[in-house]
């Protein structure tokens, strides 16, 4: 039997969908029928001769294979199978021949590129090294999927035949082409949605009351630039629409249908969809995951049965999608009022806050590209839409949302590149207790330190609330970035610019001048427009907080032109709190030809401890944009295989996983080039004595038993022992009977922490902390994704409270960072590498100055823990394939 993870759903590079599994005896029907519709060229190019139908010989041979030596994949759309790929290995090699057949009509889909990538995936699984393809030297498109596919392949020529050879492994030049092929793929997908010539509501009422009227009404009132069709077998007209009876019945093409129909209704219009070959789904109807299991059953067939039938889905039970573009204009949502067209785009996880989210952005003069709200997720997420506005035109800055993630690492991976050019900002709920997606009122524990570190290594600018993601966002949107930290105060109020003063400091940034530019009650509107070009123009301002209270006397209206005069030429960002104002008021406006702000529009924050926040969280992005990518340094003394075969043999004698002895962790950290402490373990007093001959005075005693040790407070950890009598006199007065490890005694130092902590849903994340109680106590660790970078490790050392413990407080010597950095290099290495290492702890590592002392090192680790496991999310990246439906 096949593996199940070799079925896959898969997003076509046209941006349909299609379902790609393992081949079974029951698909010769289907093999029949791809041959019957391909034409007499493609079955030449595949079988190098005049072969019209499949033997009775060839086709049992065909579609019985053993999924080890022989494996051949299938891909359906609907009830047809339109291409095949397969493998079948040369008897005694590593080798594998490679063939594929894909219909005439789904050629250039990109069909045969994703039939070998699962391919080798399948192969690299079964211990195949290589593929071997013999195509038509005419057949120049075969040539290219295997040429383009990013693996190193050799050419041979002979009488017409291109002979290709190529080892298969996953290169980072093909994960690269893998990368980039799911990104066009998938923003296609999510076109398809956002820009359909036509749209269908089914479901549609002229009841006023009923959603399927609200929708059908928002979309004719927005004014969408194609037909649109009611469906509902009731009515002959829907606010003065003709109307259909069903999907079917409309004589044209529908590009999206939007269901507002009871969810027993939704299979059956799926259904229905699937005949008409819709090209995508809203489904706004509710009634699904979020009533319960059997809701989420139903959920997962409504996703099955449209990506089979080249369909994605919005939803279900969300508000719905909108696109601000004037060669669209679609308002499919329920929301009455849309923002004007603007540079943000918005994704939204709830479909309840849906329509007070546009609202808020609505009323502070946002302008949108495109929003989505995704309901339950049950198929598009965030991820589908960090994908399209990557490469989309008319979206510069990105709102997210979010209260869960379907695939982290991806988001992490995508928020990474598209933050390099596009600002993401998020918003994530249930930072203490959230709601399971797809299950009101179910209370599920966050690991708020993993979604800190996915955000922080990615670039994504957190904010704490819906108002701050609309506060940053509008900055964004209408403000250049700042070339640092320092912030310049102009206003008219000495006890205003204060408070902004207090709040830049707060907020971690830099005040460029002594004190607040302050122009007095009674200074004037050109009194005002010079001060502020006075702090633009000055090198040492990066950013400017304007703060503007109305005077008593009349004339207050004349400053906002100031104030939008110096910023629509300023190349540094100018916020303000102006009349306590909030969005971008029309006097701040500097209006695009649709007349919503453009850039150099000022945005107006109602307190300044706002403003200020909104720029420290942008200024921080910055930082980070600017901020070299880093790299994955080349580690010396790693053997990687040796800590490979040790995680083997664990698993192998305990399948679930368990602890690591102390001489296993030895090993392992050992195969990294760990700096460890010379170490024995013993199990009597005699013993004892000889290690700590063998070790070296002094040495230190632990007890072995969990609950003693490192608590030298309950007497399990005896320190500084000089001699035999030391000893043995420790030795007995350990409790408990467990084996003692004797250790060489650590140079004085301060002592750290390190762990790896493995995610189910995160992956891998590495931590850094000073040790001790306090420390403990107050939860002052740091947290990065794997793998690390260079640049990441020397963030991840210098980002806890306690820093300056290690840089020389109080005038201590400071400690070797670089081995710190080297150190945590090492551990994300061996946790990117061994995905079986669930968790490991280093504790207490000491670390000392950079002059070396225990034999030429500066840091060593005195104790540790670890255990292994079969893997959960630190899998390495397989071949393209869309989530699982939640």
């Amino acid at each position: 039997m096949p593996p199940p993870h070799w079925e896959a759903d898969i997003v076509a590079a046209d941006g349909g969908t299609v379902h790609l599994r393992p081949i079974c005896p029951e698909d010769d029907e289907g093999l029949v029928g791809l041959m019957d519709r391909s034409s007499d060229q493609t079955r030449y190019y595949r079988f190098f001769g005049p072969m019209k139908r499949l033997s009775e010989k060839d086709l049992p041979r065909d579609t019985h294979v053993d999924h080890v030596d022989r494996v051949a994949f299938v891909v359906l759309l609907g009830d047809s199978l339109v291409a095949v790929g397969r493998y079948d290995r040369y008897p005694g090699t590593d080798d594998a021949e490679v063939a594929f057949l894909v219909e005439d009509a789904h050629q250039g889909r990109g069909l045969g590129s994703v039939l070998l990538e699962h391919l080798a995936a399948a192969a690299r699984e079964r211990g195949i090294k290589r593929f071997v393809a013999e195509v038509l030297a005419q057949n120049g498109k075969m040539v290219r999927v295997f040429q383009d596919a990013g693996y190193r392949a050799t050419r041979e020529y002979e009488d017409g035949v291109v002979h290709l050879t190529f080892p298969i492994e996953q290169t980072e030049d093909a994960l690269a082409v893998a990368y980039e092929r799911e990104q066009r793929s998938e923003s296609r997908s999510i076109a398809r949605l956002l820009t359909p010539s036509s749209v269908a509501v089914v479901g549609a009422s002229n009841d006023e009351g009923k959603i399927g009227n609200a929708v059908l009404r928002h979309l004719l009132d927005y004014g969408f630039a194609g037909p649109v069709y009611p469906v509902n077998p009731g009515a002959r007209h829907v606010r003065g629409v003709p109307a259909y009876a069903g999907i079917e019945s409309i004589p044209d093409d529908v590009d999206l249908a939007v269901l507002a129909v009871p969810a027993d209704e939704v299979a059956g219009v799926v259904e229905a969809c699937r005949r008409k070959r819709v090209r995508g789904l809203v489904v706004i109807s509710g009634g699904f995951g979020e009533t319960g299991p059997e809701g989420r059953a139903a959920e997962r067939l409504l996703v099955a049965s449209a990506r089979a039938s080249g369909m994605r889905v919005v939803g279900p039970n969300c508000l719905g999608i909108v696109n601000t573009d004037p060669e669209v204009k679609l308002n499919a949502s329920l929301a009455p009022l849309i923002p004007g067209r603007g540079r943000v785009g918005f994704f939204a996880q709830s479909g309840a806050l849906g329509v007070a989210l546009l609202e808020r952005a609505r009323s502070r003069n946002i302008g949108l590209s495109t929003f989505v709200s995704a309901g339950n997720r049950a198929d598009v997420s965030g991820n589908d839409l960090l994908q399209y506005w990557a490469t989309d035109p008319g979206t510069e800055v990105v709102l997210l949302y979010l209260e869960s993630f379907g695939n982290p690492r991806k988001f992490a991976r995508l928020a990474r590149s598209v933050g390099r050019t596009k600002p993401v900002v998020a918003v994530k709920s249930g930072r203490h207790v959230g709601v399971t997606p797809g299950l009101a009122g179910t209370s599920v524990t966050v690991p708020e330190e993993s979604v800190g570190a996915l955000f922080a290594s990615a670039g994504v600018i957190r904010v704490d609330t819906v108002a701050q993601l609309l506060d940053v966002g509008t900055l964004l949107a209408h403000q250049p970035l700042p070339a640092g930290n320092r912030v310049a105060v102009v206003g008219n109020s000495t006890a205003m610019g204060a408070l902004v003063a207090d709040s830049v400091l707060e907020e971690g940034l830099t005040l460029a001048h002594e004190a607040p530019v302050d122009i007095g009650v009674g200074g004037t509107p050109e009194d005002f427009r010079m001060a502020l070009q006075d702090a633009v123009d000055d090198d040492r301002v990066d950013a400017v907080v304007a703060v503007f209270l109305p005077p008593l006397m009349a004339g207050s209206q004349e400053f906002g032109p100031a104030l939008r005069e110096v910023a629509r030429h300023s190349v540094k960002p100018i916020v303000a709190t102006f009349l306590s104002t909030e969005g971008i008021p029309p006097e701040l406006a500097v209006p695009d030809e649709s007349g919503m702000p453009a850039r150099g529009s000022v945005p107006s924050f109602s307190t300044p401890e706002r403003a200020v926040i909104a720029l420290a969280r942008v200024a921080e992005y910055a930082r980070w944009r600017r901020r070299p990518v880093g790299e994955l340094p080349e580690l010396p003394d790693i053997d990687e295989d040796a800590g490979r075969a040790l995680v083997r043999r664990v698993l192998a004698d305990a399948p679930r996983g368990r602890e690591l002895t102390d001489d296993e962790l030895i090993t392992l950290l050992g195969a990294y080039g760990v700096p460890l402490l010379a170490t024995r373990t013993v199990s009597d007093v005699e013993a004892a004595v000889e290690a700590a001959a063998e070790v070296g005075y002094p040495v230190v005693l632990k007890s072995t038993a969990p609950w003693l040790r490192h608590r030298a407070d309950l007497g399990g950890v005896r320190l500084d022992l000089t001699d035999p009598g030391a000893v043995r006199t420790a030795f007995a007065a350990i409790p408990s009977g467990d084996p003692v490890i004797v250790q060489e005694m650590a140079a004085p130092g301060v002592a750290t922490v390190v762990e790896v902590v493995d995610d189910p849903s995160f992956g891998a994340l590495v931590s850094f902390g000073v040790g001790g109680v306090a420390t403990d106590l107050l939860g002052d660790r740091a947290y990065r994704t794997v793998p690390l970078t260079d640049l990441d490790a020397a963030e991840l050392v210098r980002a806890p409270r306690a820093w300056p413990l290690l840089n020389g407080y109080r005038g201590s010597e400071p400690v070797d960072v670089e081995a710190l950095e080297d150190l945590l290099l090492r551990v994300a290495r061996l946790a990117d590498d061994l995905p079986e290492v669930l968790r490991l702890t280093l504790e207490p590592i000491i670390v000392g100055p950079a002059k070396p002392w225990h034999g030429g090192r500066s840091l060593v680790v005195a104790g540790g823990g670890a255990s292994v496991g079969p893997p959960t999310a630190r899998v390495d990246p397989g071949p393209r394939r869309m989530r699982s439906p939640v």
